[in-house]
């Protein structure tokens, strides 16, 4: 058996131009398939950015949130229930907004603020300068170093902005682990400032983090938060819920999910044409190993075996291009959204399997029907 393999691997190989079309065909159509999904995770990664970086366990929120950009004000009543819940170890207000800065070159930038509780400062973020205490001070307001940070003319510690004309200072640079969608700056500050800084409805509460004291709380916390007419879910659980908002209710999904079924037609109309035409041109060859006694069974695993190798060698190649394709990207565009994910290689693979399944039975079909006599008599 490891003869006829082999054979059939210089057979596959022996024909370059043959090799490399097969070739090219999957790895282009493997690259666009891990290409399209990897995007899709990157956008889905950076529109729960505000969830992952503050890390809270639960989150209450108003049942109409889709998104976390998207929140609706709570009264402050709803903060007291929560904290008198059994099983709720704290429970602090998160404000989450947009604001226009007017930047000291005069120019006004776009940003979000987000308002940590007072007392805790349960979300905060990692600093890479200045000290967290200094958030407490007149004015106090921590950058986020990332991408977008350029927009706001690369602060430093001790730069100034105006915001609803009330001065700003920024106290500290900070980084977090995932950066935004959307492109805008990051600031933090406290819960009291933001909500003074910026005009705000009635409630100002965007949602309230809650630490259980065991995580068998948290059923009971669910439950006794539903009862007042609102929503408590896990950090997971609300990422989940915002992947699920761009999944279904936006173009993004459907216009990934297109491109995506597209990658794979294209590969597999390709790698089976060719390797139609590659059984074709090596009909004699299958027919005189029959007629010399091959059996059947050994030529079909012939067959897949050229199949396999070629999918999976241009499955390789086609993750390998993404890979760096995206590397090379990000050096140039650090908010290049993309992150090849387990699930997008597995679902490459999934369908590389099929390419080559597909592939085979066409090829296998030809073979079997072919007798040696044909092949002597031409």
């Amino acid at each position: 058996m490891i003869g006829l393999l082999k054979i059939a691997f210089k057979l596959l190989v022996n024909d370059k131009g043959k090799f490399a079309a097969l070739l090219i065909g999957i790895t282009f159509a493997v690259f666009l398939m891990v290409q399209m999904t990897s995007i899709f995770a990157g956008i889905l990664q950076k529109a729960s950015a505000v969830v992952t970086n503050i890390g809270a366990k639960i989150w209450i929120m108003d049942p109409s949130v889709t998104t976390v950009a998207n929140s609706v004000p709570m009264p402050d009543y709803v903060q007291d229930a929560v904290r008198s819940i059994p099983g709720v170890k704290y429970a602090v207000p998160l404000y989450s907004g947009g604001a226009t800065l007017k930047l000291q070159s005069g120019v006004y930038q776009s940003v979000t603020v987000l308002g940590l509780d007072d007392t805790s400062l349960l979300g905060r973020p990692e600093l890479l300068e200045g000290n967290i205490e200094d958030i407490y001070a007149e004015n106090g307001f921590i950058v986020v170093k990332d991408s977008e940070i350029e927009k706001l003319e690369n602060p430093v510690v001790g730069t100034v902005f105006e915001l609803n004309d009330h001065r700003g200072v920024i106290v500290g640079i900070a980084k977090v682990t995932n950066n935004g969608l959307f492109g805008i700056p990051s600031l933090y500050t406290t819960y009291n400032r933001a909500i003074q800084y910026i005009p705000s409805a009635r409630f100002t509460s965007s949602y309230i983090l809650v630490e259980p004291k065991v995580e068998s709380d948290i059923a009971t916390i669910k439950q006794e938060v539903a009862n007042m007419g609102y929503l408590a879910i896990t950090d997971e659980e609300f990422c989940n819920k915002i992947s699920n908002f761009y999944k279904y209710k936006t173009g993004i999904g459907t216009n990934i999910l297109f491109m995506t079924i597209i990658s794979f037609v294209v590969g597999l109309s390709i790698s089976g044409q060719t390797f139609y035409t590659f059984i074709l041109e090596n009909l004699d060859k299958f027919g005189a190993l029959k007629a010399i006694g091959a059996k059947s069974q050994e030529l079909v695993i012939m067959i897949v075996f050229q199949a396999a190798f070629t999918a999976l060698t241009g499955y390789g190649l086609g993750v390998g291009l993404c890979t760096l394709m995206i590397f090379l990207a990000k050096m140039r565009l650090p908010n290049y959204a993309s992150i090849v994910t387990y699930t997008d290689l597995g679902m490459a693979f999934l369908m590389v399997i099929i390419i080559a399944i597909f592939s085979s039975y066409i090829g296998v079909r030809k073979v079997l029907k072919i007798e040696p006599f044909d092949v002597f008599r031409g």
